[in-house]
């Protein structure tokens, strides 16, 4: 899945393309990802331009005439590829080659462009939504995400006062996206790492150290791979459909059964924790 790094790389490359274009046809396939109704869906996009392309943690939201927005999540394996003539823009999940035909077996939603250009959404486990909302429901949805890594209500006050109290672990903590929004399971175990803090522990046995160290290393972490474009296995392409590099800079995600890049005396493990593969260093995080 996508997270916070991979969606703003995301956000940024496709604001260079489809922004201010008209869009002539919008073709839905699967009318159970819109979320809105096809037909409101199809009657209020069709002849208007995107504004501007926003994000609140893994959540796109897409700005429309008259206070109307078009919100795009890509949970787990959906895909937006912009193409024009020869040439193909994507980020999100990769199915295979860039040179795929488009639209593919699993393209589900197409905007035209006055121009040519297409944008294609594809999710091969459909997932994924696209929702038309107003004003005040965007200003609502917004208002449940938590605080988000290198945005100004990320302060260590705020940070202390999410996990005040908060009666579960590290990791589950971390991955809460209405406590921190964007933090996803890669980078909440390289979060615990970069604190030496075992992502099973309680939060409220956290040291204000501790503390300290785990708001820094999201900070750290974020920033990173952002620059890096984000983290790239074998599915997650960003908007030019290059491969994120933060994949070089991994500590312990994906690491299980190899030595520990720090201590170099821990073995990384590998257990099942709030639902999600979870991988940290037995010996340096305590």
């Amino acid at each position: 899945m996508p997270e916070l790094p991979e969606v703003e790389t995301i956000r940024r490359d496709l604001a260079k393309k489809i922004l201010r274009k008209k869009i002539t046809r919008v073709e839905v396939k699967k009318a159970r990802l819109i979320k809105s109704g096809v037909a409101e869906f199809q009657k209020i996009i069709t002849g208007n331009r995107f504004k501007s392309i926003n994000r609140i943690g893994k959540l796109l939201y897409l700005e429309l005439p008259k206070d109307r927005w078009l919100l795009v999540h890509l949970k787990m394996t959906g895909q937006l590829i912009y193409q024009t003539g020869k040439k193909i823009i994507a980020g999100g999940h990769s199915y295979s080659s860039m040179d795929f035909i488009l639209p593919g077996k699993y393209t589900y939603v197409i905007f035209t462009f006055a121009g040519g250009g297409q944008l294609f959404f594809n999710d091969m486990r459909t997932f994924g939504y696209m929702q038309l909302v107003d004003i005040a429901q965007l200003k609502n949805i917004l208002s449940t995400y938590g605080i988000e890594p290198l945005q100004k209500n990320f302060s260590l006050k705020n940070f202390r006062n999410a996990l005040d109290k908060r009666k579960t672990s590290v990791k589950a903590v971390l991955l809460n996206q209405k406590i921190f929004a964007g933090i996803g399971n890669i980078y909440a175990d390289e979060i615990c790492f970069y604190a030496a803090v075992k992502p099973s522990r309680p939060v409220t046995s956290l040291t204000a150290i501790e503390i300290k160290k785990l708001r820094r290393g999201a900070e750290v972490i974020i920033k990173k791979s952002i620059q890096e474009r984000g983290t790239t296995f074998n599915s997650f392409r960003d908007g030019e459909g290059k491969k994120g590099n933060f994949i070089k800079y991994l500590k312990v995600f994906q690491r299980n059964g190899q030595q520990c890049l720090r201590c170099r005396r821990g073995i990384i493990q590998k257990i099942r924790l709030a639902g999600r593969g979870t991988h940290f260093c037995p010996h340096c995080q305590a």
